[in-house]
């Protein structure tokens, strides 16, 4: 059969469209993928998967430990994990370079520092998390650190401690109620136990409430905190031998002193520990 010539032209042209748009596509799928060597883009949240980190070296032994609760905030988790991850790597590398310069370990165990975020209570508005590190690198006992977070939802960001308070804010009234919360902690372990005061007039002194970390106390009213759970380290209040105390103040003693953009989130009263 002889093909007509303008049916042949007309053929040509349907191919030459076809591969023109087969090259477009075969070039679009190949822009979408990364060259080799060039990293996918990840976002925050995917960044911040692992609830957990762990280095040991013989140098150094190093660890992370998230809790699950803070998988609801994606922006933070990615923010905590990488910066505490950062701090881990560097204790790490310079204990390498502190052993090294010593000319050797001296019979030392490894440099050890973990890092344990643990959950407060939480408001509609509000995310709590408590930092405690503990950190050794000779010596007759770890050193211990202690932060605390305070997360606002609704603006996706962190807060400091004097953002929940009015401003400007006389701040006796919780000053004076974290002291007596303290004293009375240490009545309870030991009913010798000498008194602390903010004024210091013994060895020991009652550290201000801006001053010591804290997070978000559960209340019996869901949904809101009933109160402040301080954590004072060692060293503050009394010797070493006694440790940490974890104290809580109950939200009638600095209902006043809230911001009234956080007003909202405080009710009830102190909920009873399980």
């Amino acid at each position: 059969m002889i093909a007509r010539p303008h049916l042949v032209a007309v053929s040509l042209l349907a191919l030459t469209a076809l591969s023109a748009c087969n090259r477009d596509r075969a070039e679009k799928a190949a822009d979408a993928t990364p060259a080799a060597g060039e990293a996918a883009v990840v976002t925050p949240a995917e960044a911040a998967a692992p609830m957990a980190f762990e280095s040991k070296t013989p140098y150094a032994e190093v660890s992370l430990t998230l809790p699950i609760a803070l998988r609801s905030q994606p922006d933070l988790h990615a923010r905590l994990y990488a910066a505490n991850v950062r701090d881990l790597r560097t204790f790490a590398e310079g204990a390498q370079a502190d052993r090294t310069e010593a000319g050797g370990d001296e019979g030392l165990p490894p440099y050890d520092k973990t890092i344990e975020f643990t959950p407060g209570a939480e408001t509609a508005k509000l995310f709590s998390l408590m930092r405690q590190v503990s950190e050794f690198t000779g010596g007759a006992h770890p050193n211990a650190q202690f932060g605390a977070v305070l997360w606002d939802k609704a603006l996706n960001r962190e807060i400091a401690a004097a953002d929940l308070f009015i401003k400007p804010a006389d701040m006796t009234a919780l000053d004076q109620a974290l002291c007596a919360a303290i004293n009375a902690e240490k009545r309870r372990r030991d009913p010798a136990a000498q008194t602390v005061s903010l004024s210091g007039s013994g060895d020991w002194k009652c550290p201000t409430a801006l001053q010591t970390p804290f997070v978000l106390a559960a209340s019996t009213e869901p949904g809101k905190a009933g109160g402040l759970t301080f954590l004072v380290g060692p060293y503050i209040v009394g010797p070493y031998a006694e440790g940490t105390y974890e104290v809580t103040v109950p939200l009638a003693a600095f209902r006043a002193l809230i911001a009234p953009a956080y007003a909202g989130e405080f009710g009830g009263g102190l909920k009873p520990a399980a």
